[in-house]
């Protein structure tokens, strides 16, 4: 910075843009709030239908995070604004000053032109008449000293100035349309943040020269940046897609076998890769999107690390793919990356999917403590579990879907594949949580009939629940309880079994029954639909006994209609379960009261925090599109309570050391548990709405619904299916 363009600067335009951007804050901020309170909460609690169920839901989503953004972004603007005007005005007064004590010390200050400047003495008598020269000594030393000083002064007003033009330049640069998120409280925590990416991207740069203290070091900065977008976009951008893959090869290839402490910091580094990369892949900045197009044309580079002994090293695809397992990634890389991996896990035919991954690499490791890496599916799997909306475009196409489903019999990725499917179906992502359990699009519905339809098949369908997928199923039939009651109930059910989704697409009932019933054979799968029909029951119970405007027709109805439907859903369970003599030995009975225990604590935790992964609907809409419940109500609701019976044993009324669902031994029993839990869910509820209606009668009336539902199970399950005699 010039000497003159500091000293004399007119930072009252910088002030007025300051202003500007506060006014404009400001309003962003009011239009945010209305957005988020009127808008998104309007469209949450609305019955949406037809197209307006997912495009004008989605839009006016999308619209709410925009305007979010636009202040985020409107905020930061602002802050580096104006903390960068002070830090000006701060240093043009210290500037001053030193000026002001040059020219008592009879100096001259001389802007010279680019940057430079000149600090010269002025003429004083007797200066030349001093024979010591003592005088013109000591001055040279003030000469000296205050010329050093104005030169600091300059060259951090020089920073100041470049740092805030290169922030703001990349935060603008992070969206091609729109806004982005980032958020700063002031100049210097942004040029920390881009600072930080360049010293780590320098250091990775050369791993061979990183100890396990340099690498300990690394992730104690990216655990402070990995969801900034300025520091992921630089730290991406500046290592390039052959670099980020270069040095993960080299990193697995240098602690291979890590054990203790290495295997946890290691752990812990592929973990914050991830992570960060996720956040960079949101950026539209030039460099950025190159990045993303290059890393992608690497999946078939042969990565090697330095001191490799054999010339097979690692394909492109399986080291980004291990980098891919946590964080969401931006929709439109995930598509582009998916779309590349599924064309060629093509070749060869799904009976060569394993070998045609796994093959000469054998020695590769590229994952610590979860697998090996080899499979790139794997973790392009993981990855769409964090992201819904890719992980529907990824199944939306049958064929596709049916393949991948396939490809598990001769593979290790059920696991993952049952984590994506459950982020496509649900709408949630693997591990999150939401304020309203989202409504299912047609196209999802559709996906989750396609999965119950490839488990239904007579051929082997139910041995999909085996490859690790069983868990997943469980979660997907308990976020489906609204649309499997319709399937169940039949035609213009829908005023007694409410949903927050309106789609078109149904349900097949004989394939919804072989998939409960395959489903049923995994202890979680088995505990994940027995917590879903509870919770779904119990928020039924409680909206219709709030609100009896929701069902035109008597009380006795509404109680009589959800009972039989537990009865049925519980019913093809436990007859599913007796039919495969699952539960005769004392390690199965074990495991599934453990599953129990299991899932409990995460729908306990999903309650807790809100509707949201994974559960069944859970918030009933009246037609004024009033919810029933706020978010996180239910741990304290008729649901919540519902899940606590389960969760702490609660033993059967007249019976000793039996809890409910624990330690059915036989059918008798599993239909004494779903009976009593449902006529105490009907209880919570009277008690919650302080409707009045006999204890013994209700009571009846719900244990001869169940038992009819019970029954009806029976039926339906011998017509769908072929069953011991």
């Amino acid at each position: 910075m010039d000497l003159d363009a500091l000293r004399y600067g007119d930072f009252s335009k910088l002030g007025e843009a300051v202003t500007d951007w506060e006014q404009m804050t400001k309003k962003l901020a009011d239009l945010q709030k209305d957005a988020e309170s009127n808008l998104k909460a309007k469209a949450d609690r609305a019955r949406w239908a037809g197209v307006n169920a997912t495009v004008s839901r989605e839009f006016i989503t999308k619209t709410t995070a925009e305007f979010a953004d636009a202040h985020a972004q409107a905020d930061s603007i602002t802050k580096i604004l104006s903390d960068t005007r002070g830090e000006l005005i701060g240093f043009r007064t210290q500037l001053n000053d030193a000026i002001t004590r040059c020219t008592q010390q009879h100096l001259t200050v001389i802007d010279t032109g680019e940057g430079s400047f000149t600090v010269t003495a002025n003429t004083r008598p007797g200066w030349a008449s001093d024979p010591s020269g003592k005088t013109g000594a000591t001055d040279q030393k003030v000469v000296n000293g205050l010329r050093d000083e104005i030169q600091g002064i300059l060259a951090k007003a020089t920073q100041s100035d470049n740092s805030a033009a290169k922030v703001l330049r990349l935060l603008v640069d992070q969206v091609k349309y729109g806004f982005t998120d980032a958020s700063y409280a002031d100049r210097d925590s942004a040029a920390k943040a881009v600072a930080a990416a360049e010293k780590l991207a320098k250091v990775a740069a050369n791993p061979a020269d990183m100890s396990l203290d340099d690498i300990k070091n690394f992730n104690r900065t990216m655990e402070l940046y990995n969801g900034d977008s300025l520091f992921a976009e630089q730290f991406a951008t500046r290592l390039g897609p052959k670099g980020t893959l270069q040095f993960w090869t080299e990193m697995t290839s240098a602690h291979a076998g890590a054990r203790g402490t290495e295997l946890d910091t290691m752990k812990r580094l592929q973990n914050n890769l991830s992570l960060t990369l996720a956040t960079a892949s949101f950026s539209d900045s030039e460099a950025m999107q190159d990045w993303k197009k290059d890393v992608l044309a690497e999946r078939n580079t042969n990565f090697r690390a330095t001191n490799s002994f054999t010339p097979i090293g690692a394909l492109g695809s399986q080291v980004i793919s291990s980098l891919m397992r946590k964080g969401q990634y931006d929709t439109e890389f995930l598509d582009d990356y998916r779309e590349t991996l599924f064309k060629a896990d093509k070749v060869g035919g799904e009976y060569n999917t394993d070998a045609l991954w796994v093959k000469g690499y054998d020695a590769l490791d590229l994952v610590f403590g979860d697998g090996n890496g080899r499979d790139p599916l794997e973790g392009l799997f993981e990855c769409l579990s964090h992201n819904p909306e890719a992980a529907v475009h990824a199944f939306e196409s049958k064929p596709d879907l049916e393949r991948m489903l396939a490809t598990t019999a001769y593979t290790d990725r059920g696991s993952s594949l049952g984590h994506a499917l459950e982020a496509a179906v649900t709408g949630v992502g693997l591990g999150d949580s939401m304020d309203v359990a989202p409504p299912h699009s047609d196209t999802q519905v559709q996906i989750m009939a396609g999965i119950m339809e490839a488990v239904a098949q007579p051929d082997g369908g139910a041995d999909l629940v085996g490859r690790g997928m069983g868990e997943s199923f469980g979660h997907m039939a308990a976020s489906y309880m609204p649309e499997i009651s319709r399937a169940f109930a039949g035609p213009s059910s829908e005023p007694i079994f409410l949903s927050p989704s309106d789609a078109s697409a149904k349900l097949d009932r004989t394939d919804l029954t072989r998939f409960l019933a395959a489903v049923s054979s995994d202890s979680s799968g088995r505990a994940g639909i027995i917590y879903g029909e509870s919770i779904y029951t119990a928020s039924l119970l409680d909206a219709h006994l709030a609100d009896p405007s929701l069902y035109d027709g008597s009380r006795d109805q509404v109680l009589h209609g959800v009972a039989r439907n537990a009865g049925i859903i519980e019913g093809i369970v436990a007859r599913s379960v007796a039919d495969a003599d699952i539960e005769k030995s004392v390690a199965a009975e074990t495991e599934f009261n453990k599953s129990l225990q299991n899932q409990g604590n995460f729908f306990n935790t999903v309650l807790s925090a809100g509707i949201g992964y994974s559960t069944a609907m859970l918030a009933p809409l009246g037609p004024a599109g009033a919810a029933y419940a706020g978010a996180g109500g239910f741990i304290t609701g008729v649901a919540g309570m519902a899940v606590g019976r389960l969760l702490e044993g609660r033993e059967l009324e007249g019976a000793l050391d039996r809890a409910i669902y624990e330690n059915a031994q036989n059918i008798s029993s599993a239909q004494d548990s779903v009976s009593q839990q449902t006529q105490w869910s009907v209880q919570d509820a009277l008690k919650e709405h302080d409707v009045e209606l006999p204890t013994d009668g209700t009571n009846t009336l719900i244990g001869d619904a169940v038992n009819e539902g019970w029954e009806s199970s029976e039926t339906i399950l011998t017509s769908s299916k072929d069953r011991p005699n």
